[in-house]
Formats: structure tokens, sequence, C-alpha cells
């Protein structure tokens, strides 16, 4: 592994005073109607990259796709990019960013992008992708940057030109809400690496990536806010936060965060998050085994005025219906419970009553958003 140091002190200096102050990031928030919606992948994609590739990106997949996310009340999409997409045809993977956001905002859907995402099969590869494992969650996802990149901290400026270049290229652009940069940077997936000494440092590698990012972003001022989200630990005590996860909630514009706890676990976290006086998301949740569902959540987040993206929407390639522990537990048929995901292939609801519940509190909380 190549060493990283600490962030310069100037950088991260920079970095705060480039901060969207309250006065202005809570004005956005509020001008805005209450963001609901979910972290989307189509159902023909187990991953970003097959997602976005030109010779599988699927305009007409997404269409229906987001016309039942339409239908059902969402406002808001996150959804994720990668680097080798624009190492790989920068003109043609901003052409199909634009094609979706056309699709998305015909539909009165804001986009969330994000960046870099710690999680999942650390060694992405460009082409096809593999076929998913029978019932296994997220097989097939990949983590951006891969081990290759995110261990030599010598690649990283070489990132500079995919994240300035997509931020750039959109920085005035309506259809996007805000910017995440980096996706659970600090989840170790050890089970992933044969290197421990990775797994010991990749926290460290993140927030040396992640201190750049933010200066990039900074550097272009677009008119869309950016957030980071902090998703483990106890946050009640800010002595006792991890360094990461400090940075990402003093840096953040908008306070975002992951909980898949019951309505208690999301109270403590929502409580222990309010002292940073600053608009949140809450960008995953709902697992129903947990308790975390639409029933028990929405109504705690809409009340704490919190934007809400559950993971998962249409059941395809990434069988997010399935447990986490289905990568130690084989399953042979489909899970009784869903774990993840809304909706069959055909749109179907995987249960008509949860999807009522949705319909009905969305007419009653929000108003579309204007694209």
């Amino acid at each position: 592994m190549k060493t990283c140091s600490a962030p310069i002190e100037s950088s991260a200096d920079t970095a705060a005073m480039l901060r969207w102050p309250e006065e202005k990031i809570n004005a956005w928030y509020n001008k805005n109607p209450w963001p609901i919606g979910c972290n989307y992948i189509p159902q023909y994609a187990i991953n970003q990259l097959e997602m976005w590739q030109e010779e599988s990106f699927d305009a007409n997949v997404i269409d229906k796709e987001l016309s039942w996310a339409s239908g059902l009340g969402f406002n808001t999409i996150r959804v994720f990019l990668h680097h080798l997409l624009w190492e790989q045809d920068s003109n043609g993977f901003l052409k199909r960013i634009d094609s979706f956001l056309s699709i998305a905002s015909r539909y009165n859907i804001k986009t969330m992008f994000v960046f870099f995402d710690a999680v999942w099969n650390p060694f992405p590869k460009l082409g096809i992708q593999p076929d998913p494992r029978h019932y296994v969650h997220n097989s097939g996802w990949v983590q951006c940057p891969g081990y290759d990149v995110l261990n030599d901290v010598s690649k990283y400026d070489r990132l500079q030109d995919y994240v300035a270049g997509v931020v750039n290229h959109f920085k005035n652009d309506e259809r996007i809400l805000i910017w995440d940069l980096f996706n659970e940077p600090d989840n170790m997936n050890t089970a992933s690496y044969k290197d421990d000494n990775y797994a010991l440092h990749k926290a460290e590698l993140s927030m040396s990536l992640l201190t750049k990012c933010i200066l990039w972003v900074r550097a272009i001022n677009p008119i869309q806010p950016i957030t980071m989200a902090p998703w483990q630990f106890d946050w009640s005590d800010p002595a006792k936060l991890t360094a990461l996860d400090n940075y990402m909630f003093t840096h953040s514009d908008v306070i975002s965060f992951h909980c898949y706890e019951d309505k208690k676990g999301m109270e403590k976290r929502i409580n222990s998050l309010k002292r940073y006086n600053r608009p949140m998301m809450c960008t995953e949740y709902m697992a129903r085994p947990f308790n975390s569902t639409f029933q028990q959540i929405l109504p705690l987040l809409k009340k704490h005025n919190i934007g809400a993206y559950n993971w998962g929407f249409v059941a395809g390639k990434s069988q997010t219906f399935c447990p986490w522990d289905s990568w130690q537990q084989p399953y042979t048929t489909e899970p009784p419970i869903w774990f993840h995901d809304v909706l069959r292939t055909n749109g179907e609801p995987y249960d008509k009553k949860e999807v009522a519940y949705l319909i009905k509190f969305n007419r009653k909380n929000i108003k579309k958003i204007a694209c």
C-alpha cells in the first residue's frame, strides 16, 4: 500500500470556508418540497457499469420504471456513477446522464448523483458484467474507485477529470438536486480483500480522496449543494466521532446519513444530528426484517422534515430483495419477507398494502418538485 498523508491544513480550511452557510442551505432546503424517493438502479443492471455503459444503457426501461416511481409519489432518486465510465467515453457518458435527467425530469423527479462508493466488489472492470449469483444480495455491485486506485494515493488526482468533468457540465442544471461525494467511505467489506493491511487503512485512504474531491467540487461552485453519508457508530457524542464521520458532518452542506434501524434507532440518530443546524436527508433506510419500513419510518422522517431515500425500487439483477446474510447463507427461493425493493419487474407491488400506504402518505405530505 502506498501510504497517505493527513489532509493539508490549508486545504481543510478552504473546504470548510466554502461550505454553504447555515442560512443559505436552510433557505435552499425550505424552498423545495420535502424530498422522498429511493436509491435507483434499473432492473436490467447488476451494477453502476451495466446501468450506464452504451451497450446496456436502456432509456426505455428507465422511462417505464421512473413512471412507476412518480406514480408512488417519489420526487427524487439517488443514483450511482463510476469513474471508469468517464475514462471509457466521457462524452458518451455525459450524453447518457443528460438523457437520464431528461427522463427523470419528465416525471418531476430530481436526481442525487453519487461519485464514489466503498461498498461491495473492489475490483470493477468495464465490459460485459457477470450474471447475478442466484438469490444473493447485490452480488455484482462494484466499488468506485476499486482497490487498485484507492490503495495508491498517487492515482487520486487522475479522478479529478471525472468529478470535475461531470460537475462542471451540470453545475447549473436544476434537474440535479444535490451531489453525494462518497457513499460509506469507511465501509470495510473485509471479506472482499486478501490484503488485511489495506482493510485496516481503508478509512484513512478514503479520507484522503474525500478531502481532494470536496475541493474539486467547491472550485466549480455548482448551484447544487453537496453531502456525504456516514452510516455507522454512535453519533450522540461529538468527542467520540471518528475523524472521517466528523469531517463529513462538518463539511457537508446537507447532513445525510444511513440508518436501517427501527423507529427508536432512527429517532436516536436524528436527535444526535440536530446539533448541526442543517437540513438532513436519510439517504438509505428500509429493511423490513429490522422493522425499518415505510409505515414505521416515513412519519418520523416527515415529522423532523428529513429527506427520505429508501434502498431499492424494482427487484431486478441487484436482488436486494434478498437479505445481507445471503452472502453467507444460501437462499434457494425468494425470501418470504423482502429485505429491500418495492416493485416486481412487471411493476406489481411486492406488498399491495405497503404500496397503498406509500401512495396515500405521499399524496398527503408532498407536492412534486418542479424540474
